[in-house]
């Protein structure tokens, strides 16, 4: 079995993290629906995805990256993000309307103090200020979010 390369799945895990918070968060300050939430995240797990994806293949392009490992590359972002808004998706679907937002705010909170602590390791850094300094992004992002509806509602 391949030996996981973080830097695949970094990008994907992070975005799939981070905006899934942001989606079930914001949405959820609007007043949205469960299915209007369902919809949101998986808009964002294919379409947004998508995007990304191409997005990440050109830069690799541009950067000259070998055209195979360009290609793995694009395709692991793609799946790591999917299967990151899935998880999300399925809280929603299956958590009583209340429970939503703490779970998957938790959920997603530690799933990116996970892969951050993985990547520090790798990285040989202090594993502690990087989850910290991590968390408190995806914080404002989420902050932001629920922010914004507020406006608007």
């Amino acid at each position: 079995m391949a030996k996981l390369r973080l830097s695949r799945i970094s990008y994907g895990s992070t975005a799939a993290i981070v905006t899934s918070m942001a989606l079930i968060a914001g949405l959820e300050a609007a007043g949205s629906t469960k299915s209007t939430v369902i919809a949101a995240l998986l808009i964002a797990a294919l379409a947004d995805n998508l995007t990304d994806s191409l997005s990440v293949h050109i830069y690799q392009e541009s950067e000259r990256l070998e055209a195979r490992e360009a290609f793995i590359g694009t395709l692991s972002n793609f799946a790591t993000r999917l299967v990151g808004c899935l998880t999300f998706v399925a809280l929603v679907a299956l958590l009583p309307q209340q429970a939503i937002v703490t779970v998957a705010v938790s959920w997603g909170m530690v799933l990116l103090a996970v892969l951050t602590s993985l990547l520090a390791r790798e990285r040989s850094v202090a594993i502690v200020g990087e989850v910290a300094k991590h968390l408190l992004a995806a914080a404002v992002v989420i902050a932001v979010s629920r922010w914004i509806a507020t406006l608007i509602t």
